[in-house]
């Protein structure tokens, strides 16, 4: 059922299932929503599994409030934690996917108590200054200063991503493989060869950057950057058993 987190001036739309054992948290995509195919699926997999799961809209996504043009990384982390905060008990396992595998970082910096595990899919730390800024030209750079936005087109909607220079530079205060990052829990990255929006080496350069006793890797040759055929969903599945332990 449907439900609405209120906090301050924000409402944040969930999905709560109720069960027993370590509890699940699907963290989204960049101007993704909790409808996705690896949202439900997850959702689907833990009610048969009699586990805990929660499925959110961070604020200007899905059914929140706000635009998604006046957000940034960190109104989104700070979404999340508030979510896990207060719809979940005891300690969760993570399931980032994209930005929501960097969202699900900044949640294991700022709340490590809260998280039994982590299960990041094509993790995208780092992204508005690694992959967005570091790749517009000059002319791109004078635009967004200048108007405070710009429109690239986008293979997933037949809308443009509307990039704004808060999302560039409040991703900046948000960074999180510029300086030491222990993840002390178990956790698996996993990342498609074939990702057109995450390259491989992120993920290889995310495995060299954290610190932590039981962190591995899977790259899955021909995989993109959606995760989402059955045998990814698969993989994924496998991965929460292995972080739940």
């Amino acid at each position: 059922m449907l439900s609405y987190l209120e906090t301050g001036n924000r409402r944040i739309a969930y999905h709560k299932t109720e069960g027993q054992g370590v509890g699940i948290v699907f963290l989204g995509g960049f101007k993704s929503d909790m409808e996705g195919t690896k949202a439900i699926h997850l959702q689907e997999w833990a009610q048969a599994s009699g586990r805990p799961f929660l499925r959110f809209d961070y604020t200007g996504h899905g059914q929140s409030s706000g635009e998604f043009v006046d957000g940034s990384i960190g109104d989104w982390a700070r979404d999340a934690m508030d979510a896990i905060t207060t719809l979940t008990e005891g300690p969760q396992v993570l399931v980032g996917s994209s930005m929501g595998g960097w969202i699900s970082l900044l949640v294991c910096r700022a709340m490590p108590a809260k998280v039994h595990g982590l299960v990041g899919i094509a993790a995208a730390p780092d992204f508005t200054e690694d992959s967005m800024w570091a790749s517009f030209d000059e002319a791109q750079r004078r635009m967004i200063l200048k108007n405070g936005r710009l429109e690239l087109p986008s293979e997933y909607s037949d809308e443009p991503y509307i990039i704004t220079a808060k999302l560039i530079e409040e991703g900046r205060n948000q960074l999180v493989l510029r300086t030491p990052l222990p993840l002390p829990f178990p956790v698996r990255f996993l990342q498609g060869t074939a990702d057109a929006d995450v390259d491989q080496s992120v993920a290889l350069r995310l495995l060299d950057h954290v610190s932590g006793e039981d962190v591995r890797l899977t790259l899955v040759k021909g995989a993109d950057h959606r995760f989402s055929t059955p045998e990814c969903l698969e993989m994924i599945t496998d991965a929460i058993g292995q972080v739940s332990a």
